[in-house]
């Protein structure tokens, strides 16, 4: 990671609570990572997998969380695109309530200092700040990672979410 330049970084947040064909949620996000690189977006650090109840409805099953960061030559729309393309691969059902059980859920957190509404495309993701499920794994892997619009540190973020405050590493 020391080589990596936290001002360009950019994030993006796996998520499942619905395994699908997948042995465990683990195993959908580990092939989920490996995903990514046929979509041209390299990772290059992963967080551990975390555990939370779901949210907002806690009677959903529990979610694995994680963050990685990523290389790509993909533009901010055209990352969003690949993502969604993988979830589509992985059975994500986009008529279900929504926050309901999903295969897979990618959420691109933040595209390096870019900020803003970005043609329907906010950055950094409006509620990433807020979620310990995202926080802390990005705490784990970039402690110094600065929020763009907040300026405040991942760690320091971790330490104040109101969503997942249940979110621990497995």
């Amino acid at each position: 990671m020391a080589d990596l330049d936290l001002d360009e970084a950019v994030i993006v947040a796996l998520g499942c609570n619905d395994k699908g064909v997948w042995a465990d949620c683990a195993q959908a996000l580990d092939a989920a990572v490996a995903r990514l690189r046929t979509e041209g977006v390299d990772v290059v650090a992963r967080s551990s997998w975390w555990r939370s109840e779901a949210w907002p409805e806690p009677s959903d099953p529990p979610f694995l969380n994680g963050v990685v960061i990523v290389r790509t030559e993909l533009s901010p729309h055209d990352l969003m695109a690949a993502l969604g393309r993988i979830e589509d691969v992985f059975g994500r059902d986009r008529s279900m309530r929504r926050n309901g059980p999903r295969a897979l859920d990618l959420d691109l957190i933040a595209y390096g200092r870019r900020s803003g509404d970005l043609q329907g495309l906010i950055l950094p993701h409006p509620r990433a700040a807020e979620r310990g499920f995202v926080m802390g794994p990005l705490a784990e892997i970039a402690p110094d990672w600065r929020h763009p619009l907040l300026g405040r540190r991942a760690a320091t973020l971790a330490d104040h979410v109101t969503v997942g405050r249940d979110a621990r590493p497995l």
